[in-house]
């Protein structure tokens, strides 16, 4: 049961860049395009949380442009903008380790994405399934 419904609110997913609410029974998905993303705010780049679609599990955090998310849009892979390199990545163009993207997801302030992924392997290039694999001392 979702608030006053009984309707799956993900049933309604068609699209990537969308998201929901429910009021009263009525599901209103809110579409965005890639130009209502809001780059500018961070100086061209928007922080990307990717998230395993089937586990929930926190992968790791990247940056995207808005090449790289057409790029990601386009072609259902996980791409980002690698600050420390500059340059357009993909993941898993050099380890094999690629993530299928389920889904894409904005928020409220179009400032941040998640992409909901299907991983072929770890997401850290360390080799763990996580890159949130360390804790902060006390």
């Amino acid at each position: 049961m979702h608030g006053y419904c009984d309707i799956d609110p993900s049933f309604f997913f068609k699209e990537i860049f969308c998201k929901y609410y429910i009021s009263n029974c009525k599901v209103i998905i809110m579409e965005k395009s890639i130009d209502e993303i809001d780059f500018e705010k961070s100086g061209g780049l928007v922080p990307v949380i990717v998230q395993d679609v089937n586990t929930k599990d926190v992968l790791t955090l990247a940056y995207t442009n808005k090449e790289s998310l057409e790029l990601a849009k386009k072609t259902g892979n996980s791409w980002f903008w690698s600050r420390s390199r500059n340059k357009l990545w993909m993941k898993g163009e050099e380890s094999g380790n690629t993530q299928k993207i389920k889904k894409i997801l904005v928020d409220c302030d179009s400032d941040a994405i998640i992409y909901l992924v299907e991983p072929s392997g770890p997401a850290c290039h360390m080799g763990e399934k996580v890159c949130f694999h360390n804790s902060l001392e006390k």
